[in-house]
């Protein structure tokens, strides 16, 4: 009935129109499936909730050779719907897809790390003995999540593994917790007297995703284990209805290490982030990912294979580099992604050296640090800004001094804030591929990116279509001065009722949930299905997200990331009384 609910209610993504064959291969018309439009059939097969149209070769075709360190530039952002549909979700500020005029900028933030980290340490025999001799105790990917089945945080951790690990490759543990900070290893029966719940392989990374939108309540975690066997690495996929006692499913085709798979909920498929080690020439080697989709996380999991036909990207031309290594060249470590409201939220790993062999033989650390990027049809990546999200400590000492990771599910929804997990490593001998510890970030909810107003007023404007089921009209902002918001027709002239006059201002007040109305009417139901502009008046204030509601209450109906304590559970921002009647 909840299925049904959201389907009748917002045609969100889980309505998909199948195009092509249900995997990654060239066969058919290599249309992906893609999400409905609200309270229509899609003018074509590519056409994306949020407007976009996808390009008729799908995955797009991208050259090593040329494009290897180029990054990428999506091209929905030069070339963009004339209407942008915002019928899913907060609509974020991240770019200028929703922006049709503005004369404000984009301002950056970046999460604060707890004061207390790290949150998880390594303490039990079986954490504290791992490669060359070493404890670590962290995700490596792997992933945390909020059970809102249950009402736990949980989160999945590469451990040392003592004398259950595989030629010292490490093992999977369990940890949960009530508030997200503090966290116990409970005892159980995998490994009998210990949080084990996957060994016995040569593992590298993995990723644990709780399947919010599974309705095979034995498959509602799934794992996505990188392990090597016979010199190969490869995904190896499984499935739980718990997280803890796992099912081996089918393995993939060779690939490199620290490859990552995540969900696309808003086309419906698993895609795998497989990186590839590029031989440039005999003194240069280049670390990039290559790209496959399924819309079955199984059959997708058999087809996977990294291979330079599949090159998806590399480093982006400015990345930043290592200060005391200023002549290294940065590469992509690492690429997680999580889908956050309207948007797919990815986290890029970036490699700044030295070498693993120089960091052992100068007892350093190499630096990994996260930088964030986003994209709203999956596969381009905007990646302006270049200051590292989650950066490593220039306390030497520090938890996260080397090597910081992302986590699988980040970020989580708590409150009006939200929870980033990621793993450091200290600088104590031996260095690498040891003394991983696990931190925690925060940072305001949706607090990407804001648009900055000062003094002098300032504006935004925005063309789209109220959606259906379109009722009221809300914005997370830092109101220091005043926001208000004018409805413009199509042509542009201010429609009655709606006039920042009219407007209710929002004034000296910060919410990350603020209603906004107009003093003959409350929302915008009267102009449900027409092409209107939403302009956005500010003065001394900062607005992050705005979006449409079915609700007073205010929730968005877009995907809420790792989840959070009284969201919905089946990862979509819906009222809980409304989940309750259906």
């Amino acid at each position: 009935m909840k299925r049904l609910f959201y389907t009748l209610l917002f045609f969100l993504p889980c309505m998909l129109i199948a195009c092509g064959g249900s995997d990654d291969t060239p066969d058919g018309d290599n249309n992906p499936p893609v999400v409905a439009p609200p309270c229509e059939e899609p003018v074509d097969s590519r056409l994306l909730y949020n407007g976009i149209r996808l390009p008729e070769q799908w995955p797009p075709v991208r050259s090593s050779s040329s494009e290897l360190e180029k990054g990428m530039s999506p091209f929905y952002l030069s070339d963009k719907p004339s209407v942008i549909n915002i019928s899913v979700g907060r609509q974020l500020f991240v770019d200028n897809f929703l922006i049709e005029s503005t004369n404000l900028k984009r301002t950056f933030y970046y999460p604060e790390y707890y004061s207390g980290n790290p949150i998880l340490t390594p303490e039990q025999d079986w954490e504290k003995t791992g490669t060359k001799g070493a404890a670590f105790a962290a995700p490596f990917s792997d992933g945390v999540w909020y059970d809102e089945k249950e009402g736990k945080y949980k989160m999945w951790y590469m451990a040392g593994g003592g004398s259950y690990a595989t030629s010292g490759a490490g093992v999977t543990c369990y940890a949960e917790s009530t508030d997200g900070i503090h966290w116990t290893k409970p005892t159980l029966s995998v490994v009998a007297g210990t949080n084990i719940v996957d060994y016995n392989s040569e593992r590298d990374a993995s990723v644990i995703w709780l399947d919010k939108q599974e309705s095979n309540a034995s498959k509602r975690y799934k794992m996505f284990l990188v392990a090597r066997e016979s010199g190969k690495w490869r995904y190896h996929y499984k499935t739980s209805p718990d997280g803890k006692v796992w099912r081996a499913a089918v393995q993939s085709e060779p690939i490199a290490d620290r490859s990552t798979v995540y969900k696309n909920p808003f086309r419906n498929v698993w895609v795998y982030s497989m990186r590839h080690n590029v031989r440039v020439d005999a003194n240069k080697l280049v670390r990039a990912r290559d790209y496959n989709e399924n819309t079955d996380p199984e059959a997708g999991t058999k087809k996977a294979e990294a291979l330079l036909s599949a090159f998806w990207f590399g480093p982006w031309a400015n990345e930043q580099h290592h200060t005391d290594y200023p002549n290294i060249a940065p590469a992509i470590y690492n690429q997680d992604a999580t889908p956050y409201e309207s948007i797919m939220l990815g986290f890029f790993t970036v490699w700044q050296g030295p070498e693993n062999n120089v960091c052992d033989s100068l007892n350093i650390q190499k630096r990994n640090e996260v930088l964030i990027g986003w994209s709203k049809d999956g596969f381009h990546w905007n990646r302006e800004n270049k200051k590292p999200f989650l950066p490593v400590s220039e306390d030497f000492h520090a938890w996260n001094a080397g090597n910081v990771q992302s986590t699988a599910g980040s970020p989580l929804i708590v409150g009006d804030s939200l929870y980033f997990y990621v793993s450091g490593r200290y600088n104590s001998k031996p260095k690498h591929d040891s003394n991983f510890a696990t931190g925690l970030a925060m940072l305001r909810r949706d607090g990407f990116v804001s648009m900055r107003a000062g003094r002098k007023e300032g504006y935004i404007e925005i063309k789209t279509q109220i959606p259906a089921n379109g009722n009221y009209l809300f914005v997370n902002a830092d109101v220091k001065g005043t926001l208000a918001v004018e409805v413009l027709d199509d042509n542009g002239q201010p429609m009655e009722g709606f006039t920042k006059k009219d407007c209710i201002s929002m004034k000296k007040s910060d919410k990350t949930k603020q209603m906004i109305s107009w003093e003959k009417h409350p929302g915008v139901t009267s102009l449900v299905g027409k092409t209107v502009r939403l302009k956005f008046y500010l003065n001394q204030a900062d607005i992050y997200a705005f979006w449409i509601s079915a609700w007073q209450t205010g929730e968005s109906g877009g995907y809420t990331g790792g989840g959070g304590p009284g969201l919905s559970d089946e990862g979509i921002d819906t009222p809980m009384d409304k989940l309750k009647n259906n």
